[in-house]
């Protein structure tokens, strides 16, 4: 067995979906999207990790809803389009220089908005799975509040129909490749090397 040694890394990343938040900006009526991988899921419940300084956390204190879109490996191009832009009118300087203001994240991206069923903000059309929510709670992250923690209630789940196993209400996971993050990096998911006892045929 190798050694292991004591390191610091930058970001714990060590492989997390990327997601795209669907939120309503302050106007009521203009979705913006943005792109995280800190989530996950437990039941029908979402946990986020949200940065103070982006538009997203401050859309759902002030518009509870959300769509968790979940973009396929393909897309990673489209969104890094995207990942350097903030929907604040007015950059934070936290963000500054490395971000700019773009009112139109859905042309920069390629991305076409659909209607949601459940909450107001947008799905995004490109996504194949697409997740409408509504928050639960909202706490800070620590006591800087640099963060904050959203727990967000799963309302209804839509799929394209290609990856989902007909008759069913599962994923074909054989003919859906979604894109993960790994130390700022973009994957997509390799070959399948087993499977879990508790697996749903």
């Amino acid at each position: 067995m190798d050694s292991s040694v004591v390191i610091s890394p930058s970001v714990h990343y060590f492989g997390t979906p990327v997601m795209l938040l669907s939120t309503l900006m302050p106007d009521g009526r203009t979705t913006n999207i943005t792109p995280i991988s800190s989530g996950w899921a437990l039941g029908d419940t979402y946990v986020l990790g949200l940065g103070r300084g982006g538009q997203a956390l401050r859309n759902l204190e002030e518009h509870p809803e959300l769509v968790i879109n979940l973009p396929s490996h393909d897309a990673a191009a489209a969104i890094e389009r995207i990942a350097p832009t903030t929907g604040a009118a007015v950059v934070p300087d936290t963000k500054r220089p490395a971000y700019r203001h773009e009112p139109d994240k859905w042309s920069l991206g390629g991305f076409d908005p659909l209607p949601s069923e459940c909450v107001a903000p947008a799905r995004i059309a490109q996504c194949p799975v697409q997740i409408e929510a509504r928050v639960i709670r909202t706490t800070p992250l620590d006591d800087a509040e640099v963060a904050g923690v959203v727990h967000a209630r799963i309302l209804r789940t839509h799929a394209h129909e290609p990856i989902v196993i007909p008759g069913t209400s599962h994923i074909d996971v054989e003919r859906w490749s979604p894109l993960y993050y790994t130390f700022r990096h973009y994957f997509a998911q390799g070959a399948t090397v087993g499977a879990n006892f508790r697996v749903e045929a």
